[in-house]
């Protein structure tokens, strides 16, 4: 049976789905919620250096900001409904690399999480990333859409 579940997060709607449906399992099967949401460094090219319109320190302190309130509220709605949840905010340009670490290192049986998530700027993991999960984990995974 699956004890520790993490759970990807970027705010989305379908992220939000793999969050409740988490929950739910990790309440019916008496196990606990690790929530981990990766923050996008800034895109910086070195090509593109005489065109920076935004100050990259600032941008990837909001870029974590934006991740910790993600899985803040993943911790609150654990709470809500009597479940252990542990978070996580990481900074990567690779999300799925961080994600199946985080199962490694918090000896994760599943991972539930949402097939696709944002654009533009505040993209913090696309549905490619999805499918390198799927590739490189060891553990199932649990796709919701």
């Amino acid at each position: 049976m699956f004890k520790t579940i993490l759970v990807p997060t970027d705010g989305s709607a379908l992220s939000n789905k793999a969050i409740v449906a988490a929950i739910e399992f990790a309440k019916f099967s008496n196990g606990k919620i690790v929530t981990i949401s990766v923050a996008e460094p800034y895109p910086f090219s070195p090509m593109a250096e005489s065109t920076m319109a935004a100050d990259p320190g600032t941008y990837e302190e909001n870029m974590l900001a934006l991740a910790q309130l993600h899985v803040q509220q993943v911790a609150d709605a654990a709470k809500a409904a009597g479940v252990a949840c542990e978070t996580l905010t990481t900074q990567a340009f690779n999300p799925d690399e961080e994600i199946c670490h985080a199962a490694d290192k918090y000896h994760c049986d599943v991972i539930f999480m949402a097939s696709h998530g944002r654009s533009g700027l505040s993209r913090l993991f696309l549905g490619s990333k999805t499918q390198r999960v799927l590739a490189h984990s060891t553990i199932p995974v649990l796709v919701l859409r």
